[in-house]
């Protein structure tokens, strides 16, 4: 031992087996979580239209053991009226047209802290967070969610008069791409994290609106997109990490085929470390055991209540009960998620004795197409065009099977839903139903999206359908397959702290 060793305080020191003085092991200290704001247009608590508000609500929670997440989103009259505790708590400056706005702040039952962007010349109005509810999108979005990305960036700059600042900001999708391009025009020290849940939509808007939202002249080039300004485009130039909600589509969205014209930009920053995949997980809510909205609970080894739910499903539709398998789709009925495949293969799927139970509600042309099969079809085929959250959930506990032949799907949550609760997804192998449904075992797969590949799988099933033992087997194996948020947060922290390392370079 050295002298400088032995001159060493003895408790840097330990003895081992034969007396030997040794390095004590050193305690690294655990680095203190991460300031994360996660800045959302939508979230299942408040307001939902899709997957992302499903993600709003569960990734932050699943966070909050790893980072000190809190949510930001717009103050629709929704929210306003879910949050009976809002405080105004700060303000946010305005920005070329973007006005100015108050910050709230609401705590969740669960303790969740969200803070709410108050400005009702904005957000208080009817419809989705993004139409009036008749398809056509409001005139101003541009500076509605400009205003939450604007938002976003001065809380991270320590100008809203919150006493918290976050380190990293989660924005999710093109209405808060932005704040990614304002934190670095404006010269933030803040780190940027941009999750593309669906890249086809991107934000556009004129080129002449740059100028309202604060896009300094040497900006324009890092959103415009053929003569447009993409919010979208903006983040991707400017956000220390990128990524999307599934390996397959993380591949998928670098090729021309999957790009819808970003490609070479994301191939860019793919090959710079910059972009991922993570894919999206379900909330514990989503257990047959314990769901309040089943009409019975099931397990994997207690089948009874998984044929109650079929019934009450069945009735819910008038259809009447039937012994061969029931098929569900859950779906936005739009052109992305094959629906038009479905109306050509339901004939066949009920001429082979199978029922079909459809609710959604998209464009126009689809939901009519459905209606019109439902009516061509009685006993065999039922429509509910909209939504109801207690009813589908008892037709992913009720049915046998689901049809989802997506033309593309960046993750994908009602595949997860399905083999949750004992349906297997009959789905096209794109993006993340690629890296969810194991073709055979937890479901079925088929790769070119045309009527004829979804026939020839749904023959696949109605094949294990005569098979009760190969279909147990099958929805055990589905039902058992993770699919939690757990895995995920863990990359999400990953991300951050490369995100964060980035910046402080």
């Amino acid at each position: 031992m050295s002298l400088q060793a032995m001159s060493a305080p003895r408790r840097n020191y330990r003895r081992d087996a034969r007396g030997r003085f040794l390095p004590a092991p050193q305690r690294v200290a655990a680095p203190a979580p991460r300031r994360v704001l996660f800045v959302a247009p939508e979230m299942t608590d408040f307001v939902k239209t899709g997957g992302l508000g499903d993600v709003a609500a569960a990734l932050p929670r699943a966070l909050r053991d790893r980072a000190d997440v809190r949510v930001l989103i717009p103050g629709y009259p929704a929210v306003l009226e879910r949050g009976t505790q809002l405080r105004v708590v700060g303000r946010v400056g305005g920005r070329a047209a973007i006005p100015p706005c108050a910050l709230g702040v609401m705590q969740l039952p669960d303790g969740l802290p969200v803070y709410v962007l108050l400005n009702p010349t904005l957000y208080a109005r009817p419809g989705t967070p993004y139409s009036a509810g008749g398809g056509a999108d409001w005139d101003d979005n541009a500076v509605r969610f400009a205003a939450l990305s604007h938002a976003a960036a001065e809380i991270a700059a320590g100008r809203a008069g919150l006493a918290w600042r976050p380190e990293v900001l989660h924005l999710n999708d093109w209405p808060g791409a932005l704040a990614a391009a304002y934190v670095r025009w404006d010269g933030t020290p803040a780190a940027t994290v941009l999750t593309v849940h669906n890249l086809a939509y991107q934000g556009l808007f004129p080129l002449a609106q740059a100028a309202a939202l604060g896009v300094p002249a040497g900006g324009l080039d890092d959103a415009a997109f053929h003569g447009r300004f993409s919010m979208l485009r903006a983040g991707l130039v400017h956000a220390d990490q990128v990524n999307t909600v599934s390996h397959s589509y993380a591949r998928e969205i670098t090729t021309e085929a999957h790009g819808c014209g970003l490609h070479a930009l994301l191939a860019g920053r793919a090959a710079s470390g910059c972009l991922s995949g993570i894919v999206n997980g379900i909330d514990a809510g989503w257990d047959p055991e314990r769901d309040p909205h089943l009409a019975a609970p099931f397990a994997i080894d207690r089948w009874q209540g998984k044929r109650t739910n079929a019934r009450h499903a069945r009735r819910a539709f008038g259809l009447p009960d039937a012994t061969g398998p029931l098929f569900a789709v859950v779906a936005r009925l739009v052109h992305q998620k094959g629906i038009d495949l479905i109306c050509e293969v339901a004939p066949q799927i009920a001429a082979a004795g199978g029922q079909i139970l459809v609710i959604g509600r998209g464009e126009p042309e689809l939901e009519r197409a459905m209606v019109a099969l439902a009516r061509a079809w009685p006993g065999h085929i039922g429509v509910h065009v909209g939504f109801e959250e207690a009813l589908a959930r008892r037709m992913f506990a009720g049915s046998d099977f689901l049809l989802m032949p997506s033309r593309f799907e960046p993750c994908g949550l009602s595949q997860l839903y399905a083999q949750r609760f004992g349906s297997l997804p009959i789905a096209r192998a794109t993006g993340g139903l690629i890296d969810t449904v194991d073709d055979g075992v937890t479901g079925f797969l088929f790769h070119e999206p045309t009527a004829e590949a979804l026939r020839r799988c749904v023959q696949r099933a109605f094949q294990v359908h005569r098979r009760p033992r190969l279909l147990q087997a099958m929805r055990r194996a589905a039902m058992l397959k993770p699919a939690g948020w757990h895995a995920a947060a863990l990359q999400y922290q990953a991300l951050y702290e490369r995100a964060a390392a980035a910046v402080a370079a």
